[in-house]
């Protein structure tokens, strides 16, 4: 089985330099919804750091293997290593192109541990503080010619980018990628991981088909009386449906708010402070006097929308967007966006929000 799959997941060019930029069936280099980040830059999303341990870093491979092995750094480097360029595209809706990793094939772990017929599906363990895991279907993660990376442009990954040791998915959105990688387990039946079980963010992860998020569990019912009552503060509300809805005056902070629609919804005074708005959709929303205090709007659409007097101070930006096709958002003098949190914006949106800032004055 194995040795079918690594078949399928044989190069066309040699391994020790696979540029595994775009696809042939995909018809832009950058998905739907992307935005480029700065050239060189590679912006920080989640733990920067992963859970303290004073264990040597190690990788094991265990599961439905036929000889689970533990790796060392060292051995792992003794391995035959390869160079692979590659675009990354985050589900926050910034990409990089041309991100040069180097490591060893998941391929060729796998066959110095030998995998069982019934494995069908591997788990990538993080040695992180929640636990961070993310699977794949084992013969996509082998078509996909999945790295185990440890380095980046030629120096030992960095810490805070998930060194020293992370698995590197092509052509998926980001947090397939694991940082911190320790173990990876072969299973019989998939598991969701974390970002997939607690954020809802899909678990096949194409950003050709904006496979973002799964489809939101909220009661129809139980969200309508939520909107009626204009309170959401510390609930789980992923991707639920505020468009066109007078929400002035709502409660939100601290809510999980994950790619929600507030399209052209009337929000007033909303209080969002410490909400996680990752993807959300403020499309032509009223945002007159609203509190965004330490929110995470990466990912956010602002597009046409009201922000005069709005407060975003301490809000995380990466991959926001303020202006697109759909329109400008719009500023006044009142309006908090202090300069110091522009920095993970594009530089595309940074252009807009400066351009929008002395509009403003």
């Amino acid at each position: 089985m194995l040795q079918q799959l690594v078949t399928v997941a044989n190069c066309r060019q040699p391994w020790n330099q696979i540029d595994r930029t775009m696809n042939e069936t995909e018809p832009s280099r950058l998905p739907p919804g992307q935005q480029l980040a700065a050239i060189g830059k590679w912006p920080l999303i989640g733990e920067r750091e992963p859970r303290d341990s004073a264990a040597p870093w190690t990788l094991t491979v265990d599961g439905l293997v036929k000889s689970p092995q533990t790796f060392s750094l060292a051995q792992l480097r003794e391995l035959p290593q390869g160079d692979m360029k590659l675009d990354i595209h985050c589900v926050t809706r910034w990409s990089q192109y041309d991100m040069p990793f180097r490591g060893v094939r998941l391929a060729q772990v796998l066959e110095l541990t030998g995998v069982l017929p019934e494995a069908k599906f591997i788990s990538f363990v993080s040695r992180s503080t929640r636990d961070h895991s993310s699977s794949l279907e084992l013969a996509v993660a082998l078509q996909l010619e999945t790295l185990i990376a440890l380095d980046f442009d030629g120096r030992p990954l960095a810490r805070e980018h998930g060194g020293p040791i992370r698995n590197i998915v092509p052509r998926r959105y980001f947090y397939k990628s694991v940082k911190w990688l320790e173990r990876i387990e072969l299973l019989a039946v998939d598991r969701l991981g974390f970002w997939e079980a607690e954020s809802g963010y899909h678990n096949h992860a194409d950003p050709w088909r904006e496979e973002r998020y799964m489809a939101p569990q909220i009661d129809r019912r139980l969200a309508q009386q939520l909107i009626a009552e204009k309170k959401f503060a510390n609930l789980d509300l992923r991707s639920i449906d505020c468009s066109l809805r007078d929400l002035s005056g709502l409660d939100a902070r601290g809510a999980a708010l994950r790619d929600a629609n507030f399209r052209e919804a009337r929000l007033v005074g909303a209080d969002f402070s410490g909400a996680n708005l990752s993807n959300a959709h403020f499309e032509r929303a009223d945002l007159r006097n609203c509190r965004f205090l330490g929110a995470d709007l990466e990912g956010a659409d602002f597009s046409g929308a009201d922000l005069r007097g709005a407060n975003l101070t301490g809000a995380s930006l990466t991959g926001t967007t303020f202006g697109s096709e759909r329109g400008l958002c719009r500023l006044d003098a009142a309006t908090i966006l202090p300069d110091e949190i522009l920095g993970p914006l594009t530089p595309d949106q940074t252009a807009v929000v400066q351009r929008l800032k002395v509009d403003a004055i």
